[in-house]
């Protein structure tokens, strides 16, 4: 047997935290080392950090990154360590792997794919490295190190890369490596956050491990790396098809590590035995680069991966959205340095949402850091030096408020008192009856009429969400919190928003989940909740109403469904035109097809409803505070969703649907 300690390390770090990103690797590495690690693998870019942005045009960001670099070198003594970092190479910028052997760099292997899609702008920054080209990088003192498209023999055992995207692709390295025999393929990622991604993950680092008949090290990073991407801080270590280790995702530590024991010789007998197989024989091997090193000797342990079980709940988007969302709001907390959250409490579905992801995140974090280790994460934040309870985490961390108007309800301010007091928020009431009434008589006196319900119905109701706007962004302020709009994806898309009202504040947690499927988390989190935790029953408060923005008067019976159309329609629309690119006569059809319920003159009217609203209020969507990337849906227009703030507005096409609707 000939036996090898594998490692893969998760990293929270943060872009340019040179300090904090520096320490985290090491004490990952000495961790490893602890645990008797040969081989660690860290995420991509793990340097510098992943998120950089155009950052990565700055030289001196890349004289930083080199000096780190060369800082880390002695903490790798008897080990192989992978650092990622960004280098500048022949005027353009590569995607390094670099592969150090005791202490000593032994070269850097490019990434070949790069993710040019959806939230990711790689192309923007880095080159691809071309497959089968190698060169060399040159310090100013003359030291020459191999890159490019290489694979390395370290003592005797081979290792290749596949970083992140390469994975990803139907041609992806692997295959090479595979002919080459390498025998440990390392991946280091940036992978963010999506639901359900993680089994995808798992398909390629199980297959890649059969199918190359290798073992296959997989380390991602880990939490809200630089605002608006989630990392769930996955790490797999697998060998001939097996999963041999795997972490916990959505950890509020700073780095975890997973450690496996593998048999090279296992695996190269496993290839040998296969018939298929056909050895790459070439005689001159450019991509190769041989150091020496010598492997300990190990006594052979047994390792098995064990997932937690909420991994394999019926309800794993549920689960996954109730742990994402609270890690991000942490992360994006503390290295925001904000001294808690205020939510606007409407005792509506979307903020009394917010409010329990909040209240989630203290739960989770509490339970597995303690108290004591919380607090200290959270140092900057006054007025925590007695907390211990959930309870008195919240009460630090979150002040919400209800705000009245003539138009609000006893119904809407009993469930926001309730909520409040559940999620063990400190809760104010505030009456903003005065503040409309005047703004009102400003902008009558100026026109030289009153303003009516009948000939001023969108502009009375706005009035109301901005007029709760100034004191809750001066609560936010005095108490130095980061102010949490409650707008939805949903509602994102057809602007059934009141910019610098509902749509204030200074992150936007739930602008990437549509309302339909919000209102069933809530359902879920009222009667379930996520394993480990509980549920919360006071939800039933909310759950009951018919959502509003309850804006007009009482006796309107103004409801948010009533005012566009069913949200289970709405989304799915949203996804038929945004996703599925589809033109309305195409989405009218689908919806024919979806909702047999309605008549088809009335999905008619919906859908061009919406094509009308969406293209009316892309300006809004530009606006809207930073949202976190849930799924493939998004609507961002800086990260996912881009579209003209000044288009034709789908004329024709709306004619032609008009026509086939009979409207």
């Amino acid at each position: 047997m000939k036996l090898i300690k594998l490692a893969a390390a998760v990293l929270n770090q943060t872009p340019l935290d040179w300090r904090g990103n520096h320490a985290r690797i090491a004490a990952a590495i000495s961790e490893a080392r602890k645990r008797g690690a040969s081989v660690v693998c860290l995420p991509e870019l793990c340097i510098t950090g992943y998120g950089c942005e155009d950052a990565f045009h700055s030289p001196a960001v890349h004289r930083k990154a080199w000096q780190q670099l060369k800082s880390l070198l002695p903490l790798t003594k008897g080990m192989v360590v992978t650092l990622g970092l960004p280098v500048m190479h022949q005027k353009g910028i590569f995607n390094f792997a670099c592969l150090v052997v005791d202490g000593r760099i032994a070269g850097f292997t490019g990434k070949r794919f790069l993710a040019g899609d959806g939230i990711h702008y790689e192309p923007r920054w880095f080159k691809a490295w071309p497959e089968g080209v190698q060169s060399e990088i040159e310090e100013e003192d003359g030291t020459r190190y191999p890159c490019g498209d290489l694979y390395f023999e370290v003592g005797g055992v081979k290792l290749g890369f596949e970083i992140c995207e390469d994975a990803w692709v139907a041609n992806r390295p692997g295959i090479g490596l595979a002919l080459k025999g390498v025998d440990i393929i390392l991946n280091s990622s940036a992978s963010h956050f999506a639901f359900g991604k993680n089994e995808i993950r798992k398909r390629f680092v199980l297959e890649g491990s059969r199918a190359y008949s290798a073992s296959y090290v997989y380390a991602n990073l880990l939490g809200n790396e630089s605002g608006r991407a989630i990392f769930d801080g996955e790490a797999m270590i697998a060998t001939r098809g097996h999963l041999c280790a795997s972490s916990e995702r959505f950890s509020y530590d700073e780095w975890q590590i997973v450690t496996a024991q593998v048999d090279v010789e296992a695996t190269r007998m496993n290839q040998a035995r296969t018939a298929s197989y056909h050895p790459n024989l070439a005689a001159e091997d450019h991509e190769l680069v041989k150091i020496d090193f010598k492997w300990p000797q190990l006594e052979p342990e047994q390792t098995e991966a064990k997932m937690p079980a909420w991994e394999h709940s019926a309800d794993l988007k549920e689960e996954e959205f109730s742990r994402a969302v609270p890690l991000a709001l942490f992360d994006y907390m503390r290295k925001s340095r904000s001294l808690g959250f205020v939510v606007s409490l409407s005792g509506g579905a979307d903020s009394a949402a917010v409010s329990v992801l909040v209240r989630l995140m203290t739960e989770f974090a509490l339970n597995e850091l303690g108290a004591e280790k919380l607090r200290a994460k959270l140092a900057h934040v006054p007025g925590l030096a007695t907390a211990a309870t959930p309870e008195e985490f919240t009460a630090a961390l979150l002040t919400t408020a209800y705000q009245a108007s003539a138009n609000s309800g006893k119904v809407t301010r009993a469930a926001a008192k309730t909520i409040a007091a559940a999620v063990g928020a400190r809760h104010k009431e505030f009456n903003i009856a005065k503040q409309i009434s005047a703004y009102t008589q400003m902008v009558e006196a100026g026109l030289g009429r009153a303003l009516t319900w009948q000939t001023d119905d969108i502009a009375l109701q706005n009035i109301q969400a901005r007029v709760r706007s100034p004191g809750i962004w001066m609560m936010a302020n005095v108490l130095g919190a980061l102010l949490l709009a409650t707008s939805n994806r949903s509602e994102a898309a057809v602007g059934y928003a009141t910019m610098d009202g509902d749509t204030s504040g200074g992150l936007s947690p739930i602008a990437g989940i549509d309302k339909a499927w919000l209102r069933e988390w809530l359902r879920w989190m009222e009667a379930k909740g996520p394993q480990g935790l509980h549920p919360f029953p006071a939800l039933k408060a909310i759950n009951v109403q018919a959502p509003t923005a309850e804006l007009r008067p009482q006796e309107n019976h103004q409801t948010d469904e009533a005012d566009l159309m069913p949200y289970s329609l709405l989304d799915a629309i949203e996804r038929a035109t945004i996703r599925d690119k589809h033109a309305p006569l195409e989405v009218w059809q689908l919806m024919c097809l979806q909702f047999p319920q309605y008549e088809k003159r009335q999905l008619g009217a919906w859908v061009e409803r919406f094509f009308t609203l969406w293209c009316r209020n892309q300006w809004k969507r530009e606006r809207f505070a930073p949202s976190f990337h849930l799924d493939d849906e998004n609507l961002d227009p800086k990260t996912w969703c881009r579209f003209p703030i000044l288009s034709g507005g789908y004329v024709l096409e709306l004619e032609e649907l008009r026509a086939a609707a009979g409207m």
